[in-house]
């Protein structure tokens, strides 16, 4: 039997968003329900609800959760009722060209909930990255139901959803930074601060967090960066330089998403080193560079995919390193609203003054 269930919507282009009635069907085949128990406000719901996602409203936002399985429907091996799961948007398919090269964390064909979740009136709902976590309960594939260890507190293991793990692997899976390395991240929010965390915890020796925001930039510190730039009146390329010998760093993090960072970035790298764009662009954007540079300098550039993480890897990895005290994620947790904060903490997005605000049930 279905269920009804109060979650946060939005309704059309940059409409505040309302709390409402949500109707969630019973799990089908490989389908899961989770009741959820927190879930962080991130940058992509605020996209989704400006329409730079793309234009499928009403969309059922939130994805970035932590919760436990209430029910699963026939077929469903991976998770049972009781387990604690962080839920992640890349169910990978084990079956496409990516995962049958071995390389599950760029699945083409991830997986979500073939069943929709629906308004009183029927209405279907989009819900945010195919999960929908600003609700009492959702409807999943299952898939994307992460088990990790129950001793963790959901508002920081929820985290893992999307903007730390999306930092963090930037670091690691996709940047590749290992012991002795120079590191730059150019923008120090959730996602580039999992950027400085994972790069401290790869053994990175200089770690330099660039930001216009000086809250933010002290934030850093406390993830692991050894120096910082106010990119404010600051050149920025010119001041990595100098921190790294006057070479460049090997690793240059992009965690902002902007044509002019992304140039910053280029520049302030080491001869063959490696730009990762992890910040996300909107549609209209556009970069040039000199060809002969791209060339000239070697090194890579690349994008990253939620961090190129493998959920069933790095969850139960990083939530070990969490409670043993080497990763702290409670850290990311700027405070606790309930639903009907959601709008008021998408305000506080726009003036920089928290890192992650996360949604307690």
């Amino acid at each position: 039997m279905s269920q009804r269930v109060q979650g946060v919507i939005a309704r059309g282009k940059g409409a505040p968003v309302e709390v409402t009635t949500i109707v969630v069907p019973d799990p089908g085949p490989g389908e899961a329900v989770v009741t959820i128990q927190a879930c962080g406000v991130c940058h992509t719901d605020l996209h989704y609800r400006e329409g730079g996602i793309n234009d499928d409203f009403p969309f059922l936002l939130g994805h970035e959760a932590a919760g436990v399985v209430e029910s699963v429907g026939a077929g469903v091996t991976e998770v049972a009722p009781g387990d604690f799961v962080v839920l992640n948007w890349r169910a990978v398919c084990g079956e496409c060209r990516a995962c049958r090269k071995g390389k599950p964390w760029y699945c083409f064909a991830t997986h979500n909930a073939t069943q929709k979740m629906t308004l009183e009136d029927g209405t279907e709902l989009s819900p945010a990255l195919g999960i929908g976590a600003f609700v009492e309960k959702t409807l999943v594939a299952a898939g994307q139901c992460t088990k990790v260890d129950p001793r963790a507190r959901p508002a920081a293991v929820g985290l893992l959803g999307c903007g730390v793990m999306a930092g963090i692997g930037a670091a690691v899976n996709t940047g590749g930074v290992t012991r002795g390395d120079s590191v730059a991240v150019i923008g120090c929010g959730g996602v580039g601060d999992g950027a400085v965390a994972g790069a401290a915890l790869a053994g990175a020796t200089t770690i330099i967090a660039i930001d216009t925001d000086e809250r933010k930039l002290e934030w850093a510190k406390g993830f692991g960066a050894t120096h910082t730039v106010n990119a404010r009146g600051t050149d920025v390329v010119a001041a990595v330089k100098e921190l790294t010998g006057g070479f460049g760093a090997d690793v240059v993090i992009e965690a902002v998403g902007r044509p002019e960072t992304y140039e910053t970035a280029f520049y302030a790298r080491d001869l063959a080193g490696t730009v990762v764009l992890v910040g996300v662009p909107t549609p209209d954007m556009r970069i040039e560079l000199p060809l002969l540079e791209v060339f000239g300098r070697g090194g890579a550039l690349k994008s990253s995919w939620y961090g190129d993480c493998l959920p069933t890897r790095d969850f139960p990895m990083l939530t070990e390193l969490y409670l043993q005290g080497r990763l702290d994620l409670d850290a990311f947790v700027t405070e606790e609203i309930g639903l009907g904060d959601v709008e008021a903490a998408f305000d506080k997005m726009h003036t920089g003054g928290v890192l992650r605000s996360v949604v307690l049930f």
